[in-house]
């Protein structure tokens, strides 16, 4: 395997927190009667992913093995889940590593693409910090964790600089979008150069980056049972200057976060701003992330206690408002409107003639989702693939609301999947809301870019998603359908078109995420014990009594 840039992991693993008795209830767990047929590879994938889901909460968590792999490894899963690789992987992980940027001598990222054939660089030669999270599942999984490390550390350190757009200075805790390693060949020194968004078009600060390495400093955590880099001062410090500035009191009535537009993976004008599903979902995964890290010195015990009376009132405002499935779409279409007083129905005032024509097509009779935004006389219900997903892996979706999702993504394939996976939002936005939500932006076109187009990237996501919802056939056939193009089509960015067939028309190939996203895909399905890094069950806590207004009834 390793020509294909793999290591050999030995089949030794250690289990903690776990008895015997609970380990071989576990493993002889009944067969699910599912009434779909599947394959015997399917079967053994929803058992394993269901199986470990019910055993207690958060086995997944408490479970990892030496050597970077993380999880359940026992004769009967390894037997069970092997299979040969693709001719893709190798090529994957030779582009993987061409992406691998250096700083004094250390591997600290991968750069955004490696489009030798495009002659505008723009920031594509920067390592992101939502980019690289892929790349470092992949490389954590493949029991390579150094590179995860090294990155945590470098971000780290930038988060402690000055931060200033024009006159005026950024919170402490702003974590940064990007960074550059400028190699002086002279003077053969190395020096880093980072964008808190004072350089990115629309000068935005990346809301999302703080999230995703607090989410993927437990992933390091979790693959390679190591503690202590979480528990030094600095990364204790780190996570507190982010949840402060989410935490902080201010004027809001809603326990969600409120976004400028363009401050997340969506990065440009696109209509998200309020309190897009993204960031929420995103900002839900860190707070739970973050509780299981803190200490509880002076410091952390009151950020902990911040933290656990906030995703009280979160869990409760997102299942509720932001939910939507069939009877929750004909409740809002029969709103009353100027409701005033605390036993009001419609909350947010949301005119039911706001309802766009679509939705009532899109909504299959089973299935939901959570819309793209809730704000006063606001809903913005675009599916948006990266925020559901991550409310799976995060639970902060209830088990019968991911459920729903999948459902949902069946249902409605040809639309959210079509030739090429994945649709970041849908359905495009067009004619002249176009002009008025993007500003006439000419990348985000409909069906182009953000306004609707397909991303390989998502296909880890997915993945993930499917196997904690014991659904990996989803999965399976979202990567067969990439892996008919992705190659071939040299891993672009992204793709364009209502069903996804044709190569982004400003995409760049060579994309590293789109190629980190498919390794990752590829190996949770091979071993679905990897989604421990990256997935947290329900906490208990979180699932109060949901209760409408005694004035339910429209």
């Amino acid at each position: 395997m390793d020509g294909l840039g793999l290591r050999n992991v030995g089949s030794h693993c250690s289990i903690s927190e776990m008895d015997d008795y609970e380990i071989s209830r576990l493993l002889d767990k009944p067969k699910l009667n599912i009434e779909r047929q599947r394959s015997f590879d399917e079967r053994s994938l929803s058992e394993l992913s269901v199986g470990l889901s019910r055993a207690g909460l958060d086995n997944f968590e408490s479970t990892y093995s030496p050597g970077g792999r993380s999880g359940f490894n026992t004769p009967a899963s390894s037997a069970r889940n092997s299979f040969e690789p693709h001719p893709m992987v190798a090529d994957a992980w030779e582009a993987l590593r061409r992406s691998l940027v250096y700083f004094r001598g250390q591997p600290v990222g991968t750069i955004a693409a490696v489009d030798h054939a495009s002659e505008e660089v723009l920031n594509y030669d920067q390592v992101f910090v939502r980019d690289f999270v892929p790349s470092a599942l992949a490389f954590l999984m493949n029991g390579e964790p150094e590179i995860v490390k090294n990155f945590l550390l470098k971000t780290l350190h930038l988060q402690g600089w000055e931060k200033r757009i024009d006159r005026f200075k950024l919170g402490e805790g702003a974590m940064p979008a990007s960074f550059k390693v400028l190699h002086d060949p002279v003077r053969k020194t190395d020096t880093l150069i980072a964008d808190f968004g004072e350089s990115a078009i629309g000068r935005v600060a990346p809301v999302d980056s703080g999230f995703w390495w607090i989410i993927l400093l437990r992933a390091y955590t979790k693959s390679t049972g190591d503690h202590s880099l979480a528990e030094t001062p600095e990364c204790q410090k780190g996570m507190r200057l982010i949840l402060t500035l989410c935490l902080s009191e201010g004027f809001d009535t809603f326990p969600t976060l409120l976004c400028a537009d363009g401050c997340s993976m969506i990065d440009r004008r696109m209509g998200i701003y309020g309190y897009p599903i993204e960031i929420q979902a995103l900002f839900f995964m860190a707070l739970r992330c973050a509780l299981g890290m803190l200490k509880h010195d002076a410091e952390g015990k009151e950020c902990i206690e911040r933290i656990v009376k906030r995703l009280h009132a979160f869990s409760y405002h997102m299942r509720s408002y932001f939910w939507l499935d069939f009877q929750q779409l004909n409740d809002i279409y029969r709103y009353k409107t100027e409701e005033y007083s605390h036993t009001a129905v419609n909350k947010f005032n949301v005119i039911p003639d706001s309802i766009p024509e679509w939705v009532f097509d899109f909504m299959p009779t089973r299935g939901g989702y959570f819309i793209g935004n809730v704000s006063p006389a606001r809903m913005d219900f675009r599916w948006f693939c990266l925020g559901n997903c991550v409310a799976i892996l995060s639970s902060l979706a209830t088990h019968e609301q991911s459920m729903a999702i999948m459902d949902l993504i069946e249902a409605r394939w040809e639309e959210l999947v079509g030739e090429m996976p994945l649709k970041i939002s849908y359905p495009a936005i067009e004619g002249h809301e176009w002009r008025i939500v993007t500003g006439c932006d000419p990348k985000n076109t409909r069906w182009s870019y953000h306004n609707g187009g397909s991303w390989p990237v998502l296909l880890w996501l997915l993945t993930a998603a499917c196997i904690k919802t014991g659904r990996p056939q989803i999965a399976r056939r979202a990567i067969d359908l990439a892996e008919t193009r992705l190659l071939k089509d040299s891993w672009p960015e992204y793709y364009d078109g209502k069903l996804g067939r044709y190569i982004g028309k400003q995409a760049r190939k060579y994309q590293t995420w789109s190629i980190a996203g498919y390794l990752v895909a590829k190996m949770l399905l091979e071993d679905p014990s990897h989604l421990g890094m990256i997935s947290l069950e329900e906490d208990r806590q979180l699932k109060p009594v949901m209760k409408r207004s005694s004035s339910w009834t429209c």
